[in-house]
């Protein structure tokens, strides 16, 4: 896979009007651009045609965690608006989990969430899950992928793990990357894109280093030639 082909830039904007000067000018320099609840809550389906139509894969994030027979019929609703990739929550369960991979009708690849990238150890403690985050987000993992996930989103710090607990098969994408030097914001388990890569992450999900950058353009080159070939 070539470098800048493992990069999703995130479209984290309120608008349309605001993302799309922005996705024009990164599309041609990723492989991926990945509308979220930000821009989904605000737009819904036209941003995703409108982002798909810049031709790239669309990846929407939105962690969808209900009842099987609502996400079932949310990940129909998904797949008709020509995204290619839809997150549900892992912690749903099996039930769930399958229900979204049959609304998506083989037209959606479903990835299941494992952990947010912003929780830390103490965090998980207090909502239930004990043990480190790893235990966790490979328990979770193996769930999804024994429901048909096609793919898992799991923190730069877990994937290597992950990778050895599901094999080669599923999708990894690792949100929560951070070239060296950036700041964390409200990150707790990152990585640099380089380390995500080298761990065995299919897609990096980059969205402020890109977003705030003064040239977008110029920071996804700097990214993608860090990457590991």
């Amino acid at each position: 896979m070539d470098a800048s082909q493992r990069i999703c830039s995130a479209l984290d904007f309120g608008r349309w009007a605001e993302a799309e000067p922005f996705a024009r000018a990164i599309a041609p320099h990723v492989g991926m651009l990945k509308v979220g609840l930000e821009l989904f809550t605000a737009e819904g389906p036209p941003a995703v045609r409108a982002a798909a139509a810049l031709g790239r894969p669309v990846f929407l994030d939105l962690k969808l965690h209900d009842i099987p027979a609502t996400v079932e019929g949310a990940a129909r609703s998904a797949a008709a608006t020509g995204a290619a990739l839809l997150t549900v929550h892992a912690a749903g369960g099996a039930q769930m989990i399958e229900a979204a991979v049959r609304g998506g009708g083989g037209r959606l690849r479903i990835l299941a969430v494992t952990v947010l990238t912003s929780l830390d150890a103490a965090t998980l403690e207090r909502i239930g899950l004990t043990g480190p985050p790893e235990a966790a987000v490979v328990r979770l993992a193996r769930l999804a992928v024994a429901a048909g996930a096609g793919g898992l989103v799991c923190s730069p710090q877990e994937v290597a793990a992950v990778r050895a607990a599901v094999g080669p098969g599923p999708l990894l994408v690792v949100p929560g990357v951070r070239p060296a030097g950036a700041a964390l914001g409200d990150q707790a388990r990152v990585a640099t894109p380089a380390q995500a890569v080298a761990a065995g992450a299919d897609v990096i999900v980059v969205g402020r280093p890109l977003r705030d950058a003064p040239d977008p353009v110029a920071a996804a080159m700097a990214i993608a030639a860090e990457l590991p070939g």
